[in-house]
């Protein structure tokens, strides 16, 4: 994969966000830091996003196909000469096939027109269309029409039949390059159905942005965290709050408590983690700075919300609000009503292994 190591240049967001571990949060955000060393590339400086993730499709896609296509039963009906797999008694009686030599036979075949391969080209589809560089296009359309020669069908895969898929331990290259496709699907080009607002592609670049940085950072913990030391690490955990007396019409109203992450060690220790991608300061009257309101309300009702139910962990939450750094770096934490509540900023355009250790020394060193 064509990377350049530019340790002095580092590419920024419409906002000002300085973002030099682009690879790395897309990595994490995929799921492949088991298989990719997040560390290992860097982009160019002025890399546009759909263009970084069309790097890593193609990179996933291409290192799958060194190898055939993974293949799949497909269930087929056909009237034949002979039997194959179950015979149709009824579509044979009613279509008087036998006059005719002839008979209905249910049966699987194995065939590349799997979900999954049909979930690849989907992303290599959309990919192609979106990436500004024409050779990176070319090589989307080239590897798209690799899986069509092989007879993938044009066809996306039905949540209904993707949400089928498994993957067992033999599966890990598919695995890999399906992670990618998804990411593409979900980040690359947003739908722009009726009503949806046009965006600038700076503005475009910004939300894809704080998505990554959402699921780099959940992906992060999971993949260092979990499983190691006591440590279970989970993402989007919806919160309940205790709610008495509801009128009939509120529960379509009130809004959902989703925390970002919420890792856990042991019984007693819990810490909600929430991620912002914008700066974790906001201007305030006669020229002075501060918290933004609606973070910190936000991060309290997630640790308050849930004391005083009998669990020891939550009695006593800790919540982290995680920011990039935007021009300076902050740090500050305090203890309210019994949780311990920490305000703090990650350096995107820091070293990468110093990025890695900062975000695990967010949680396992106390303010």
């Amino acid at each position: 994969m064509d990377t350049t190591d530019q340790r002095t240049a580092t590419w920024h967001s419409h906002v000002g966000i300085p973002v030099r571990n682009l690879w790395t949060l897309l990595v994490y955000a995929s799921r492949l830091a088991r298989f990719l060393d997040p560390f290992a590339a860097r982009v160019e400086s002025d890399a546009v996003l759909p263009d970084v993730l069309g790097r890593l499709l193609t990179f996933a896609v291409e290192r799958r196909l060194r190898r055939s296509l993974s293949l799949g039963y497909q269930r087929r009906s056909e009237e034949l000469s002979r039997v194959r797999g179950r015979i149709d008694w009824m579509k044979t009686e009613a279509g008087l096939l036998l006059s005719r030599g002839r008979i209905a036979c249910r049966f699987e075949e194995l065939t590349t027109d799997t979900p999954r391969n049909r979930l690849i080209l989907a992303a290599l589809v959309r990919a192609r269309t979106a990436v500004e560089d024409t050779e990176l296009a070319f090589r989307c359309g080239s590897l798209a029409t690799t899986l069509l020669d092989a007879g993938v069908s044009p066809r996306p895969p039905s949540r209904s039949e993707f949400s089928r898929e498994r993957f067992g331990g033999n599966d890990a290259d598919d695995e890999l390059v399906v992670r990618v496709s998804e990411l593409v699907l979900d980040l690359a080009l947003p739908s722009e159905q009726a009503g949806d607002v046009k965006m600038t592609r700076l503005d475009h670049d910004e939300r894809l942005l704080r998505q990554i940085f959402e699921k780099a950072i959940a992906e992060f913990y999971r993949h260092e965290f979990h499983g190691r030391d006591g440590w279970k690490v989970s993402s989007q955990t919806q919160f309940a709050w205790e709610a008495r007396d509801a009128t009939d019409g509120l529960g379509a109203i009130l809004p959902k408590m989703h925390a970002d992450v919420v890792l856990q060690q042991g019984i007693a220790r819990r810490l909600i983690l929430d991620t912002k991608f914008t700066g974790i300061l906001t201007d305030r009257a006669h020229g002075s700075e501060g918290l933004k309101s609606a973070h910190l309300y936000q991060l309290y009702s997630y640790v308050r919300s849930q004391a005083g139910r009998g669990d020891v962990a939550a009695d006593c939450a800790e919540g982290i609000l995680l920011h990039p750094s935007l021009e300076r770096h902050v740090d500050e934490a305090v203890t309210i009503q019994g949780h311990r509540l920490r305000f703090v900023t990650i350096d995107l355009a820091s070293d990468p292994e110093k990025f890695r250790r900062d975000l695990i020394d967010i949680v396992k060193t106390r303010r």
